[in-house]
């Protein structure tokens, strides 16, 4: 199989119809063999049922039904165990993002060599204020941190080679950095592709100015995990370290003042920076002790993803 189409919905009833029939008619003018996935992140909605109907008429339809909303990067998770397509392409249900692009970003994939290739809404039809300049401080960011030189991290029309989702964990609300993950995992051939963006025709976002927040923390998790999370001890042995060095010299230059220069003077207890050192040597044991464990852990338990699906269609995710 050519492609297989990964879409994460929640409460799209209305748009799902028409992103199908757009989505078929690319696929037969290009002559590809292809599966499209919907995934169903607990809608509240028809949209479970629309896909039902869709299933029933298209045996290329597919569908991942979880028993209540889960987020994001969970329902990505469940549709990338799925697939079985040589490429994979993700995109929103809501009808923002292009099939139209579809064939290109395979091209990169499969003629020039990428092994991830994102899309970059440069002319968007967003909110200036709530959306395209949080969007655009956000992603600066991500570029600083992470060293992924992308300029649109959170669009959601991506394409990737069959290697790279199955071999990353898309966990938490990481789904906004997968090329980082894909970089951590030795994906280093990533590109970027400018997309159509189209502006929202139903519904309204379910994503408000929380999710720059959650954005930002979730930001400096991916670069801790990038930097120290197969080896905690470099940072927090460091630190340490470090914090108990500054206090024992604190109580080395206490005990010499009291036993050599000033005998007759304070008791050490009554001095500020016995109380400096006291609280030092405490932090750094303390970090030391965090490093130890989190060296430990890793070594001893795999990441997770938790999710429930409720139903399935043509698909064998609950066997493997």
């Amino acid at each position: 199989m050519q492609l297989s189409i990964v879409i994460p919905l929640l409460n799209e009833e209305e748009s799902l119809k028409e992103l199908h029939d757009w989505i078929v008619s690319v696929m037969q003018s290009n002559h590809f063999s292809y599966e499209i996935l919907f995934v169903d992140d607990g809608s509240t909605d028809g949209s479970w049922n629309v896909i039902n109907q869709l299933s029933q008429k298209n045996p290329f339809v597919k569908g991942i039904h979880f028993q209540r909303n889960f987020g994001k990067s969970q329902a990505l998770h469940a549709g990338f165990k799925a697939v079985t397509g040589d490429v994979i392409i993700t995109m929103d249900a809501d009808l923002q993002d292009n099939p139209e692009e579809i064939p290109q970003l395979y091209q990169m994939i499969t003629e020039q060599g990428y092994e991830l290739v994102s899309g970059w809404k440069k002319k968007r039809y967003d909110s200036i204020i709530f959306k395209n300049t949080p969007s655009k401080l956000f992603n600066w960011a991500a570029r600083r941190t992470s060293g992924v030189r992308l300029h649109d991290f959170n669009c959601g029309l991506k394409a990737y080679a069959k290697d790279v989702v199955k071999n990353i964990e898309v966990s938490g609300e990481m789904h906004r950095y997968i090329p980082v993950l894909a970089k951590n995992a030795g994906f280093s051939k990533i590109g970027e592709k400018v997309v159509q963006h189209q502006a929202r025709k139903y519904g309204s976002t379910k994503f408000g100015m929380e999710r720059f927040i959650n954005g930002f923390l979730d930001l400096l998790t991916i670069w801790f995990v990038s930097r120290f999370g197969k080896r905690p001890m470099h940072l927090f042995g460091a630190l340490g370290v470090l914090m108990f060095f500054i206090g024992f010299s604190f109580a080395i230059y206490l005990g010499i003042d009291k036993l050599f220069i000033n005998p007759f003077g304070r008791l050490i207890t009554d001095r500020p920076q016995f109380y400096i050192s006291l609280v030092a040597m405490i932090i750094g044991t303390q970090l030391f002790l965090a490093g130890f464990l989190g060296e430990i852990l890793i070594r001893s338990k795999k990441g997770e993803n938790r999710y429930i699906v409720s139903e399935e269609i043509n698909t064998s995710l609950s066997d493997n």
